[in-house]
């Protein structure tokens, strides 16, 4: 049987207020149960009890939401530990033949179940410097949804007292100057204008604190020496999503399964003779929103193979939408070779090996020639094989062929 372990394996089912931990053997056997409240001798007494297994590993659901902590405390002690998935777990009661209940102890039991079952499930290691990356990158994301919110607010105060209100954005110096020119009259208007005045002090605190976000995210980006900022339209905002969503790209065995993991790779919804391919809504929504800015940076810089690129694929005869999903993949699969060659190099510098690493070719290089079939076929679009009509695209100058997606740093 594949499982996580050839010993002991203990199911954790993480909350917030206590953690229920169920140990099985290899026949899935239970060998002993435990609940212990979430204090700061959580991890001494789960090891203390789990000390009669020395050959055991330990299964947390959700190794990187509820159950972090326990998770980072275990791996830090020396644990083996492995994260599960809740759905796995679910569909582990789902199928029981014995119909458990749906309590703490039968939730950790499926927790270890799916983990004796599983083929590989994914081992979890002491953060690193992504995890700080991914921490200030949702950081900046949040500041952000946060500024839009208090801009959504701004406008509607200025439609009632300014006539016509502001049609465009506004920034918190254009707020100041339209509100020092007004002159209102009666209790509600002065409401009114004070809580302008208290809107635009947030926005300015806001901005500065993106700002502060910002610097810290570009010194930690260029202090972790990664080449994904040499792609065009990737900047430190983008390079921190990328590099603290992803973590280790060793995980991602090909550069399609890095696809699938952010949601370029197109879904197949083929039906007897007719094979089509659909948008994908899967995948960290996060990395691919990241994706998505790049390749719209690219396609609005006319200079960039990624604006040719897309013209090219727009004259194919694909739409402007589906266009620009194809381009989001060669990024994508662009930033699958940085990070492939950044690991390397930096495990060349580890071992200060001077012939290389083996196996490491030009095709796997970011530097390499992407593969010629694109990443979205005339089919995957919603454009008729042979359509009878076809809005006339405009027919770029052939510039000499590019040989990868992004030719400089921007």
């Amino acid at each position: 049987m594949a499982g996580a372990a050839t010993g002991v394996i203990i199911g954790v089912d993480p909350h917030k207020g206590s953690h229920t931990a169920v140990a099985l053997d290899g026949q899935e056997n239970v060998l002993g149960q435990l609940r212990v409240r979430a204090a700061p001798g959580q991890v001494d007494q789960l090891r203390r009890w789990a000390a009669p297994w020395p050959q055991r590993t330990w299964a947390v659901e959700g190794a990187r939401g509820l159950g972090h902590l326990l998770t980072q405390q275990l791996v830090g002690a020396g644990e083996s530990v492995v994260d599960v998935q809740p759905k796995l777990a679910a569909r582990v009661r789902l199928l029981d033949t014995g119909q458990i209940n749906k309590n703490d102890p039968n939730d950790a039991r499926s927790v270890a179940v799916a983990a004796l079952r599983a083929t590989a499930p994914p081992a979890v290691a002491i953060e690193g410097g992504t995890a700080v990356l991914k921490l200030w990158a949702r950081r900046y994301r949040d500041l952000g949804r946060l500024r839009t919110q208090v801009m959504c607010r701004l406008h509607a105060v200025l439609c009632d007292l300014v006539p016509g209100g502001f049609s465009r954005e506004i920034s918190a110096g254009q707020a100041i100057d339209v509100l020092h020119r007004l002159t209102v009259h009666g209790p509600v208007a002065d409401a009114r204008l004070e809580l302008a005045h208290d809107l635009v002090i947030d926005l300015r605190r806001i901005d500065a604190q993106r700002r502060e976000v910002k610097r810290r995210l570009t010194r930690q980006v260029a202090a972790s020496t990664t080449t994904v900022t040499e792609i065009y339209g990737v900047g430190p905002i983008i390079a921190a999503t990328v590099l603290g969503y992803v973590g280790d790209i060793a995980r991602f065995p090909s550069r399609d399964h890095f696809a699938a993991y952010n949601g370029t790779a197109p879904i197949e919804a083929s039906s007897g003779n007719r094979k089509i391919h659909r948008l994908s809504r899967r995948g960290n929504r996060q990395l691919n929103h990241a994706l998505h800015m790049a390749a719209v940076t690219q396609i609005r810089n006319r200079g960039t193979a990624g604006r040719a690129y897309y013209d090219r694929k727009r004259a194919e005869g694909m739409t402007g939408k589906c266009a620009l999903r194809a381009l989001k993949r060669k990024i994508s699969d662009a930033i699958y070779h940085r990070l492939v060659s950044d690991t390397r190099q930096q495990m060349r510098s580890k071992t200060k090996d001077p012939g290389g690493q083996p196996g490491n070719d030009s095709a796997s290089s970011a530097a390499g020639s992407h593969p010629e079939p694109p990443a979205l076929r005339k089919s995957h679009s919603r454009v008729a094989a042979n359509p009878t009509t076809r809005r006339p695209a405009p027919q770029p100058a052939k510039p000499a062929r590019p040989t990868k997606i992004v030719p400089h740093a921007s």
